[in-house]
């Protein structure tokens, strides 16, 4: 009675979180870097990683799977972002046994480098560049964050994070821009940042390999710029996966082969609804391929991948690439994510 009633309680938690993404009405939110996902595999798949998130990796996805770390485990992604930008993600995460596991998370995004421009008549009457300052600014943003999951039973786990979120949008410091035509000239922040919540579950049916996940990502208070305020995206995905073949494979038990089908509906708060689907082939658990794509999407769509990984002593090593198209104009996206985990 007691283990039904913790279940009831977490989920409880996630449903008042989750209700409060969907009253939110489809609109403008800041921080878009928080919905550029790091982690090749999971990308590969086409975003479908609400439920095989685990270890290290969850820590962006689901801080349920936190709980799943095998001792001490670390992730390092780097994403070759649209128009110059790049965003690095580092994460950490270590089991304390029956007191649960703790994870840490590290992202950095630079935009690259821009002209500045201004509408003040000393540079608006430059014939040759009108508005050219002669200046440049460089955009950044960062997130820490701070997990914690537990094992509640030997099928249930579950996790909070903690995030502190910045963004700056002129070299981090305060700048004089027009409010109004009354107010005239004032000095604003050009940045904003705040503290976000993350929320999540994964449940094992018990039933051949079938697990169900679910998380609600940067609950929290609007993040202010200058006089204007918006949330950030509110991010709630909700998923299952399968081994279809494998170990414990729903259609044909195989040793050294595995087939995995995962699939997400995802919801933001400035969007309507999307989903999510991805397949990974695996081979004696070294070498693996993976596809995926995005349904109601405006340009992302088709993913692909593949990864290897291998074992010395102690040690496991793992190196993963994707590769996104997400249109004509933009071209496409490359992650390429490094893994290290000690037994």
């Amino acid at each position: 009675m007691k283990t039904f009633d913790r279940y009831l309680w977490y989920l409880c938690l996630l449903c008042f979180s989750l209700s409060g993404a969907l009253a939110q009405k489809v609109g403008t939110t800041s921080m878009q870097f928080l919905k550029v996902m790091p982690c090749a595999r999971a990308t590969a798949m086409g975003d479908a990683y609400s439920v095989l998130a685990s270890g290290a990796e969850a820590a962006f996805w689901n801080p349920g799977g936190v709980a799943l770390a095998q001792h001490q485990e670390l992730s390092a992604t780097y994403i070759n972002w649209i128009l110059d930008s790049r965003q690095g993600a580092l994460s950490y995460a270590t089991t304390f046994g029956d007191l649960g596991a703790v994870g840490l998370q590290i992202q950095y995004v630079d935009f690259g480098e821009f002209e500045e421009t201004s509408t003040r008549s000393e540079y608006m009457s430059n014939e040759d560049h009108p508005g050219i300052t002669g200046r440049t600014f460089r955009p950044f943003s960062y997130l820490v964050g701070l997990t914690y999951a537990r094992n509640m039973t030997d099928r249930f786990s579950t996790g909070i994070t903690v995030k502190y979120a910045h963004e700056s949008l002129y070299n981090g410091s305060r700048a004089l821009a027009l409010i109004s035509t009354s107010a005239g000239m004032e000095k604003v922040d050009t940045w904003g940042s705040g503290l976000l919540f993350d929320f999540g579950l994964r449940y094992n049916t018990g039933f051949r390999s079938i697990r169900i996940g679910a998380s609600v990502q940067n609950f929290g208070s609007e993040i202010k710029y200058a006089k204007e305020a918006s949330l950030a995206p509110l991010l709630f995905r909700f998923g299952g996966a399968v081994d279809l073949i494998g170990s414990d494979g729903l259609f044909s038990v195989a040793k050294e082969n595995r087939i995995t089908l995962a699939f997400d509906l995802f919801q933001p708060n400035d969007y309507s609804q999307q989903a999510h689907m991805g397949v990974e082939y695996e081979f004696a658990e070294a070498f693996a391929l993976r596809a995926g794509y995005k349904f109601n999407y405006d340009y992302e769509n088709l993913t692909l991948g593949a990864g290897v990984k291998h074992t010395i002593g102690a040690v496991t090593l793992a190196i993963d690439y994707s590769y996104g198209s997400i249109g004509t104009y933009l071209g496409n996206v490359q992650r390429i994510s490094l893994g290290a985990g000690i037994q």
